[in-house]
């Protein structure tokens, strides 16, 4: 046992990094609790269960594929960049894939368009990796401003904020003003928000370690508490529309039983159409998921770098390894069919939590393959919002302390800083809110007389995005 420590402590760095095996653990319990949602999202979208309509994508399937994608590719993290940062199917992506990749497939003659979509994927892999390889996704991210970096943790933070404030009901959508407050503060789903939220809050104020996830624990207590209590009410009351409309009542289903065998996934495995994808319809859509994929993680490492303090003279130290676990993933997870694997901003969580060597990978990884077989435990506590949301939440509150390392005094820094810290979240997309900041930064500092404060990379890349947003937006 001590042997294995002090091989997990020579490779990782764990003292060097001032943290322990334990703290690692719990750290991937975090993140893997804060994201466990994708392993019932992610199949409930790609197979169209969520919106009642019908992909051809095996819903079982995915639910394998996305548990052994993800495992995988956060294992390669852990192991190859030795960052604390998970990854799966990305969100946002996977609606892409569905809602507008495979109507392109299907308009085009496609006979199983799911399959042409997936091949779209895989080939915006191997240039993910191409990309990779050849250092410029290294170079970009070593080319954006210090400003630039602290923005785009800042807009991450106010974006997790914002989602876990969605997924516990106390935002809701509204047709008038776009969003607004739930009235309903005596509902059980923001009962149990509160709690959690409550208790997280305290213990991190109190220094404690661990609180994020007491927090989840305490928060799931309470829901079973009232889940049982529901089922005990005379009907009168349990029909009350506070009551019988939450979501606690509608979604958090007690698990019947801890284990569970994983289906196959033999109905989704190895089925990309790659020769559909090649076809000149499908071409614009490998290029899109590109995109997509390469600011989504640049952004999530920047963010997560920053959190915990890995930047270095403005450089990320490995991050070229990152990218190529980022990259690989979204190959593997095509593969075993699913959409694009990509690096998941809940890992900011585990770094919350004492989270800073890939180790803390690792243990998410594991945790993703323990989930094949405890379904339905890992369901009741990752399928019900508002039992993770506070973490969300304090996360975001963690990330936007960066808004004070904006380089306020100089506008042309500041400026387009602050077009990605509101872009993310009001765009509802890190990469959106990113190109935004991107396009303007190269343009303020051009006719503020600053031109040769921007790098090469940087001017590159927004010519680029301005090319992309006229052309195939």
């Amino acid at each position: 046992m001590k042997k294995t420590l002090r091989l997990l402590d020579r490779h990782f760095g764990l003292t060097a990094s001032g943290t322990t095996t334990r703290t690692e653990a719990t750290a991937g319990l975090t993140t893997f609790l804060t994201m466990a949602y994708i392993i019932f999202v992610q199949p409930a979208i790609l197979s169209g269960v969520m919106f009642g309509m019908e992909t051809g994508m095996d819903f079982q399937a995915l639910v394998t594929a996305t548990c052994v994608a993800s495992a995988f590719a956060t294992l390669l993290m852990g192991l190859l960049s030795r960052y604390p940062i998970a990854q799966a199917p990305g969100m946002g992506l996977n609606f892409f894939f569905v809602f507008s990749a495979i109507p392109a497939a299907a308009a085009a003659g496609f006979a199983v368009p799911w399959q042409t979509a997936l091949g779209v994927v895989f080939l915006s892999g191997i240039l993910f990796l191409g990309v990779t390889l050849l250092g410029l996704r290294e170079t970009l991210l070593n080319a954006v401003s210090p400003s630039m970096k602290n923005g785009i943790a800042v807009g991450i933070g106010i974006f997790i904020t914002f989602i876990g404030l969605q997924n516990a009901g106390l935002i809701l959508a509204d047709e008038g003003t776009a969003v607004s407050l739930n009235p309903g503060f005596g509902s059980p789903d923001l009962l149990v928000f509160f709690f959690g939220l409550l208790l997280t809050a305290t213990l991190i104020t109190r220094r404690m370690r661990g609180a994020i996830l007491i927090g989840i624990g305490g928060a799931t207590l309470l829901a079973l508490i009232f889940k049982i209590g529901y089922g005990l009410l005379p009907e009168h009351l349990a029909s009350t529309p506070l009551l019988a409309e939450s979501d606690l009542v509608q979604r958090f289903t007690l698990a019947s039983r801890p284990l569970a065998a994983p289906a196959s996934v033999a109905p989704v495995f190895f089925k990309m159409d790659i020769a559909g994808a090649l076809s000149m319809s499908m071409l614009p859509f490998i290029l899109i998921f590109l995109f997509m994929d390469v600011f989504d993680t640049m952004g999530t490492l920047i963010g997560v770098a920053e959190q915990a303090g890995f930047m270095q003279d403005n450089r990320l130290p490995r991050a070229n390894r990152a990218f190529l676990a980022d990259a690989t993933g979204t190959i593997f997870g095509t593969l075993m069919g699913t959409s694009t694997v990509t690096s998941y901003i809940e890992s900011a969580a585990g770094v919350s939590e004492g989270g800073r060597t890939g180790l803390t990978s690792v243990f998410v990884a594991l945790f993703f393959l323990l989930a094949l077989f405890f379904g339905p435990l890992i369901g009741m506590i990752g399928g019900y919002a508002p039992i993770t949301a506070p973490a969300l939440v304090i996360v975001g509150f963690m990330m936007f302390r960066n808004i004070l390392n904006l380089h306020w005094e100089d506008p042309s820094e500041s400026i387009p800083s602050l077009l990605i810290v509101v872009g993310i979240p009001l765009s509802y997309s890190i990469s959106d809110g990113i190109m935004l900041g991107f396009i303007a930064y190269p343009l303020i500092k051009l006719f503020a007389g600053k031109w040769h404060e921007v790098r090469p990379a940087m001017m590159v890349t927004a010519a680029l995005l301005l090319v992309y947003v006229l052309v195939f937006r």
